[in-house]
């Protein structure tokens, strides 16, 4: 398992430039012994064929990295081994995720499994590109429950925070600033701007909090003596996993006058319920939960997600990345207990 890791570490693997890495995890699983289905610079294996009548559990870590600061000290492409710790750009984000679930996947398909087990490996998460998980949801079937791979100490985000940036213009009329002239677009803007300052979406999340909305950037005017005839400005809203984006927007909708644009709509928040088996499970086992202010693939799922992995966000784009051996082993053994004969044949 960590000597996976290390050749991984080795292999540059940008977000939109992951075809390296993802050439030799082709082969490496094939040389497993798994039929390796590949989409772009994503694979993907199953335990079975997609059926309707057996749930799918969906287990996915992202390939792609960061670029490495400035700030590193050692090699970021060569994994160095030291104690209880392995070095490199993307061993806690999401190299440990992917091998430690890789392990779990071997483990689990070991035994009869009351679901189907899908392990992927996909790319461009780091920058939310379309080139990435989204391109095998319609060739993996209908999934019940999807585990991201990510660095949460493997602890449970029963939460994530979603992203949504709108594009705002309020419309007025140019005329001379000296004279009783135009229509003042940035005072046009201003009740507007009030409104996502104050307004307060109703339902809070226990762990992510309220929807935050941003006014971030405005623009207006091209000279002292001219009446402005347009106002752009920018919001930045930050969903709490219970609003998706789509709902945000109707809210947007029904109470400002200018007109607005989302840049995307992909990236919601996610949620699972307390009472949801995989994370009775969890909690039975003792492992905590929280809501995670980072967006990750669980932001284009459209379907149920438990953000859980080895390693700590904290450690996440930083110099001199690292995760411990003991991290891996010890994710291994959580997510084997989380979903060994997991019975979640009621959400299909």
């Amino acid at each position: 398992m960590k000597e996976l890791l290390k050749q991984l570490i080795a292999i540059p693997s940008f977000s939109r430039e992951e075809k390296d890495r993802t050439d030799f995890l082709e082969s490496f699983l094939s040389g497993q012994g798994y039929d390796v289905h590949r989409c772009g610079n994503n694979l993907w294996i199953e335990s079975e064929p997609y059926s309707d009548s057996i749930p799918t559990i969906l287990l996915n870590a992202h390939i792609d990295t960061v670029k490495p600061s400035s700030g590193y000290t050692r090699d970021p492409f060569c994994a160095s081994e030291e104690g209880d710790f392995i070095y490199g750009l993307g061993t806690n984000d999401d190299g440990g995720s992917a091998v430690t679930l890789l392990e779990a996947y071997r483990i689990l398909t070991a035994s009869l499994q009351p679901y189907r087990l899908v392990y992927s490996l996909t790319s461009e998460e780091e920058v939310g590109g379309r080139g990435g998980i989204e391109t095998i949801f319609s060739q993996i079937g209908a999934v019940q429950l999807g585990i991201i791979g990510e660095p949460t100490g493997m602890n449970m985000a029963v939460d994530e925070k979603g992203l949504m940036v709108l594009d705002c213009t309020a419309r007025g009329k140019s005329g001379h600033a000296a004279r009783e002239e135009g229509i003042n677009a940035i005072y046009k803007a201003l009740s507007d701007v009030e409104w996502f300052r104050t307004y307060r979406f109703p339902r809070v999340s226990e762990f992510c909090g309220a929807v935050k909305m941003s006014v971030t950037q405005i623009n207006a005017g091209s000279q002292h003596n001219v009446v402005p005839d347009t106002c752009t400005f920018v919001v930045d809203i930050r969903s709490n996993g219970i609003y998706d984006n789509l709902s945000i927007l109707e809210v947007v909708a029904a109470n400002v006058n200018c007109e607005f644009k989302p840049r995307s709509t992909r990236h919601n928040g996610a949620h699972i319920e307390l009472d949801h088996p995989v994370v009775r499970r969890g909690l039975e086992m003792g492992l905590s939960t929280f809501g995670s202010p980072t967006t990750s693939n669980q932001s284009v799922c459209p379907f149920t997600t438990l953000k859980i992995g080895p390693g700590d966000s904290s450690r996440s784009h930083t110099a001199d990345e690292y995760i411990r051996i003991s991290e891996l082993e010890d994710a291994v053994q959580k997510y084997v207990r989380l979903l060994d004969n997991l019975n979640v044949d009621n959400l299909v």
